[in-house]
């Protein structure tokens, strides 16, 4: 309570004066601030004092209204008066420093998700390799979706971490509910969220089956921002190795090799060409063959989680 009383002073006195003007006394009266949090000015008196009751959740979220209080600020209060701050809803965007190491990482395949797993953001190489992320959410397509891109012998591990992951996540954001209760119509994600492991993600390794490219073995990197309910997540391949040229394929598919007479008739290589020919089309009777990008995979609701 003596933290508490002090805390509550100098957030007080640090505001300058309503109207302007100049005091003998540094910052705000206690009726000011007393009128602005909806209290009397007794009961503020005997806060500042270390003398009064424990404060309720909405004295405190009073007091943190009248004071200006930052989030953490806000925080703090709660936790010196020994009551868990009430949950603030999350920013429907990118956080500022998030946005900027994603804006540095356009070459790599990089993703910001929540801690519910809903992705908010991506490089091109993401969707290159992934397909696109838009409206997409990686814990309900990896326990609710047809699977596939992950091999059956890794998918135990994999979502072992998805479920200690969302437990910390709930413990400190109660809406993270409804997403489990969604989650539970899965048997694999039932089962051991029973088991009541609990880990924060923040590296892995893990194996991916393309069904372009084939098997990648990626190494993930995970970056928390402070309030921890966005994450950027890297994945890259090391420098050499069988996924790295397989990954290059996908974000950097080389060239095809120009149409000549000579390619196609191997007997005759000073035959002319066309117009049509140099100008990129094929003449007929050879009819281009449609291949279709990884992406299109994606619209059957397969996920790299």
């Amino acid at each position: 309570m003596r933290e508490l009383a002090s805390f509550l002073r100098t957030r007080r006195e640090r505001l300058p004066p309503r109207g302007g003007g100049r005091r003998r006394t540094p910052g705000l009266r206690r009726e000011e601030v007393a009128a602005a949090a909806g209290m009397s000015v007794d009961y503020l008196s005997r806060l500042e004092q270390a003398r009064g009751p424990h404060p309720s959740a909405a004295v405190l979220n009073g007091l943190a209204r009248a004071l200006c209080l930052t989030p953490d600020e806000r925080a703090y209060l709660f936790r010196l008066a020994g009551s868990a701050a009430p949950e603030e809803p999350p920013p429907t965007g990118v956080r500022p420093g998030l946005r900027l190491l994603l804006d540095r990482l356009q070459d790599d395949i990089a993703l910001v998700i929540t801690d519910l797993g809903d992705v908010l953001a991506w490089t091109r190489p993401a969707e290159q390799v992934f397909g696109s992320f838009a409206g997409r959410n990686l814990l309900r397509a990896f326990f609710l979706g047809p699977g596939g891109w992950v091999p059956e012998e890794d998918r135990e591990d994999i979502a072992r971490g998805h479920v200690a992951d969302l437990r910390a996540t709930l413990a400190r954001r109660p809406s993270a509910r409804p997403l489990v209760d969604d989650l539970m119509t899965s048997p694999l994600f039932a089962r051991l969220w029973a088991a009541h492991d609990v880990a924060v993600r923040r590296s892995d390794r893990k194996r991916l089956r393309h069904p372009v490219a084939g098997l990648l073995e990626l190494d993930c990197e995970v970056v928390a921002d402070v309030e921890q309910d966005q994450r950027l997540v890297i994945h890259t391949a090391p420098a050499g190795s069988v996924t790295a040229q397989r990954l290059a394929l996908l974000t950097d598919p080389p060239a095809p090799p120009p149409v000549t007479c000579a390619s196609r008739h191997p007997r005759h290589p000073a035959l002319p060409v066309s117009g049509s020919e140099r100008a990129g089309r094929l003449p007929e009777p050879w009819t281009p063959v449609p291949v279709f990008p990884s992406s299109a995979w994606s619209a059957a609701g397969n996920s790299p989680a």
